[in-house]
């Protein structure tokens, strides 16, 4: 595939994920804010959600599930979403609150603190209509529609994902300086061999999350 075969491919999957928002935009609907997050399944860290509302002539080439792009070509999305987008907002929760409140409310309350971030940059507009990836937020009064795999779907889910992936990735990597034996800036916190073996060794940080790991800690104390 030469360059311009591949820059048509990506304008045509950007045209595609803009169906949902030019279908709002068709009903008059003219702010519209996709929402996402990153860090539910971690085994340390706080969970990250942005909000991100985007221009009706938004023309960023690559943006998509953040999962699928490589670190190098997400740090370059971020940078060229939030310069692009009208207005953007990060909300974050951190493991004592997930201990206390379990992860789905805490990563609702991430996206509502998310939400009121991007609405401060938005002055005197208001968000009119929420585009999350599979879920629904009860307790806020905008309208929204959830699409399950909504940041492959959604322009604005999509852009959301790399935001809040990027942010929680950079902090992630920050940690990893304080906390040098869990190989954070690897793992992000996720379970992997390395991170266990960190935690055998040299026990808990204060940015882990004890309610997910109960079986581990029973097997330190017990010797299980």
């Amino acid at each position: 595939m030469n360059k311009l075969e591949k820059a048509e491919k990506l304008k045509n999957k950007l045209i595609e994920m803009s169906q949902i928002e030019n279908l709002l935009r068709s009903q008059g609907v003219e702010t519209i804010a996709g929402i996402d997050e990153v860090g539910r399944g971690p085994l340390a860290g706080p969970v990250y959600a942005a909000c991100v509302v985007l221009p009706d002539d938004f023309d960023v080439l690559g943006v998509d599930d953040s999962k699928k792009l490589s670190e190098k070509k997400r740090n370059e999305l971020n940078e060229k979403i939030k310069e692009k987008a009208i207005a953007y907002g990060i909300g974050i929760v951190n493991n004592e609150i997930i201990d206390k409140i379990n992860i789905l409310n805490a990563t609702k309350l991430a996206m509502k603190i998310a939400i009121t971030d991007a609405e401060k940059m938005l002055s005197e507009r208001c968000i009119e209509h929420l585009l999350i990836d599979a879920m629904k937020l009860e307790e806020v009064s905008i309208p929204q529609t959830g699409i399950i795999k909504g940041d492959s779907k959604s322009v604005s889910i999509a852009a959301a994902s790399i935001v809040a992936k990027v942010a929680r990735d950079d902090y992630m990597i920050e940690q990893s300086k304080i906390y040098p034996h869990y190989s954070f800036e690897t793992n992000k916190g996720y379970g992997t061999k390395a991170h266990y073996e960190g935690m055998r060794e040299y026990g808990l940080t204060p940015i882990h999350r004890k309610t997910f790991l109960r079986k581990f800690l029973k097997e330190k104390v017990y010797g299980i």
